[in-house]
């Protein structure tokens, strides 16, 4: 439990530029906040306005060291510990992330730019439900009789693995780490989460919180950039699981190095998502789904955001003008303002690299491009990394767009004519993660639902990650599951099998 003295304020605090600058510098290991080892950091920026909020502690491998070898010394008492009362203390975690949600929601909509009414509050509600969710899954944890023979008592059993590395991108981090350190604390491990370096403050606060509740060593925090802090994390031999969420060609380095040590890893990888409507849909519903799906109030950075659209040809120009019509409705400008509907792209690389998508897009013979929304008009936030929707028609199968995750707020809608048509261009994609289909009829949709290649299909739906459902894709969208029981069992856990003679 934290006992010694921290610079973080004590309550809730909904000051989110007092509390970053509190936060400046640090990691969290063994139970208190301790500097980077190197003495080194970086600038934490808010992207609405290019202000540096903070500065993160830069770690490297002396700092993970330290980190992992802490939670190895205590993971060997956290895993005697009663697996109902390692999940009675993750509860207890949830109620005071519950109390401090309002205070987590300002500190992640400054840090990424991710509007407070539509977005932020969303993730930090959803942040406490997965530790609630899971603090009650201890009794779970259950093993197995087996026949053998009569003479022979042989059982199953569940075993936390150890040290857990988890390494978390920047879009809703902390959405992300809930769904790595609550399953693999309340199976018996200890953690060690390496945090994204755009966006550190918010999952180490959170950190700070629950080691008011946890052993300390049991959850650790670290900052940093992926070569020298990140690695090492993966690499390290003390490190028995890995579970990585990011790009495809990070996840391939991930999933090699844990390799090298016959270690297991669960990666969860990005995706390209298809959302089908047929011309028997509830069209408003339909075209309010769009937004949903789409994500545009978190600026499309969403792996499982509808980056294709298909619609059925009879009502195709209804819908892309419906669609246009309702996020030119959508208010960008301040996270932090409560009227704003939309907030910013989290960095100039990601920035740059959207623009250019839509440049190449806007260059494409045949294809326009329906920019929507407006960029706000006050001057504090003309240095903020706004950008407009764009909703382009007109594009092949071919382009770019439409075969590679942008991670932006731009989707292509195509038109189609029939079921067999859309479900090979919905299918023809090196992703796998999710899928939404839109329709009246049942039969087609549970068809559709069986056949397309995703980890999770929604039918006249698009909601985000939820507690207690399965989450993961197949193809290059990942390996391994979240969010689920499942994904405790059998990603946090190793069954040992004991065979007693009687005879």
């Amino acid at each position: 439990m934290l006992d010694t003295p921290h610079p973080t304020p004590a309550g809730v605090t909904l000051d989110e530029r007092k509390l970053a600058a509190a936060l400046s510098g640090l990691h969290f290991i063994g139970g208190r906040y301790v500097p980077a080892l190197s003495g080194k950091t970086f600038e934490v920026v808010n992207p609405a306005t290019g202000e540096p909020v903070a500065k993160a502690a830069e770690g490297d491998a002396a700092d993970v060291d330290a980190a992992v070898r802490d939670a190895a010394r205590a993971q060997k008492e956290w895993a005697k510990m009663p697996a109902r009362k390692r999940g009675a203390l993750v509860h207890q975690c949830a109620a005071l992330l519950k109390e401090h949600q309002e205070e987590l929601a300002r500190l992640i909509a400054l840090e990424t730019g991710k509007a407070l009414r539509t977005e932020s509050r969303v993730e930090a509600g959803v942040v406490a439900d997965i530790f609630e969710f899971y603090g009650g899954l201890g009794s779970e944890l259950k093993g197995e009789s087996v026949p053998f023979a009569p003479n022979v008592l042989s059982v199953t059993v569940r075993e936390p693995l150890g040290v857990v590395g988890a390494i978390i991108p920047w879009n809703v981090p902390m959405l992300l780490m809930a769904l790595k350190v609550a399953p693999a604390l309340v199976a018996g491990n200890t953690v060690v989460v390496k945090s994204a370096e755009e966006a550190p403050l918010a999952v180490l606060r959170i950190c700070e919180l629950m080691n008011r509740v946890l052993p300390p060593g049991c959850f650790n925090m670290l900052s940093g950039f992926g070569p020298e802090c990140g690695a090492p994390l993966v690499a390290h031999p003390l490190v028995r699981k890995v579970t990585f969420t990011g790009s495809v060609e990070t996840g391939k380095i991930v999933a090699k190095a844990a390799a090298e040590k016959l270690v297991p890893v669960t990666l969860e990888l990005g995706g390209k998502s298809p959302m089908i409507v047929f011309a028997d849909c509830d069209f408003a519903k339909t075209v309010q789904g769009a937004l949903t799906s789409m994500r545009f109030t978190r600026q499309g950075q969403s792996c499982t955001a509808a980056s294709r659209i298909y619609v059925e040809r009879p009502i195709f120009d209804r819908f892309v003008a419906e669609m246009k019509k309702a996020v030119d409705a959508m208010v960008m400008g301040d996270p932090l303002d409560e009227k704003t509907d939309i907030g910013t792209i989290i960095s100039p690389g990601q920035f740059e690299k959207v623009q250019a998508y839509i440049e190449e897009g806007k260059r494409t013979p045949g294809a326009v491009a329906h920019e929507c929304s407006a960029l706000p008009k006050d001057p504090a936030l003309k240095k903020g990394l706004f950008l407009r929707p764009v909703i382009f028609t007109g594009l092949t199968k071919e382009s770019r767009l439409v075969r590679e995750e942008i991670f932006g707020p731009v989707t292509v809608i195509q038109p189609f004519d029939d079921a067999e048509s859309v479900l090979a261009e919905a299918n023809d994609s090196d992703y796998g993660l999710a899928a939404s289909l839109w329709t009246n009829n049942l039969k087609v949709a549970l068809d559709l639902a069986h056949r397309l290649e995703a980890g999770l299909v929604q039918v006249n739906q698009n909601l985000v990650v939820q507690a207690n459902l399965s989450y993961g894709g197949v193809k290059s969208s990942g390996l391994g599951k979240e969010a689920s029981l499942e994904a405790m069992l059998e990603h946090f856990t190793h069954k040992k099998t004991i065979m007693v003679n009687m005879g």
